[in-house]
């Protein structure tokens, strides 16, 4: 029996970690080194706010990427099938949902 296919799609990211951990190496830092800690914590910032979708849609874009398509961030069957050719394993449904959601971006 066929049923209903969730889309699942996780992002794991560690930025917050990071910007965590800078920031304590901060407090302790001595002043040569607070300029550059000071600039990572910015960049890892920036990391942590991006959001969830866009961090999806670079992946898909960098999948595609891998397998050489190089045609527009659409949703056409083509941009589809680099995508599974890049990820086997991932279903049809994902692989759409997933290429629609980057060409929206």
């Amino acid at each position: 029996m066929f049923g209903r296919r969730e889309l699942s799609v996780l992002v794991l990211r560690d930025a917050d970690d990071i910007v965590r951990a800078l920031r304590e190496a901060l407090e302790g830092a001595g002043e040569a080194e607070r300029p550059g800690l000071e600039a990572a914590v910015e960049m890892a910032e920036r990391a942590a706010a991006v959001p969830d979708r866009e961090l999806r849609a670079r992946w898909v874009r960098e999948q595609r990427a891998s397998v050489g398509y190089q045609g527009p961030d659409d949703e056409s069957v083509h941009a589809v099938k680099a995508l599974r050719q890049a990820q086997p394993g991932l279903s049809l449904l994902s692989a759409v949902q997933l290429t629609k959601d980057a060409a929206a971006k």
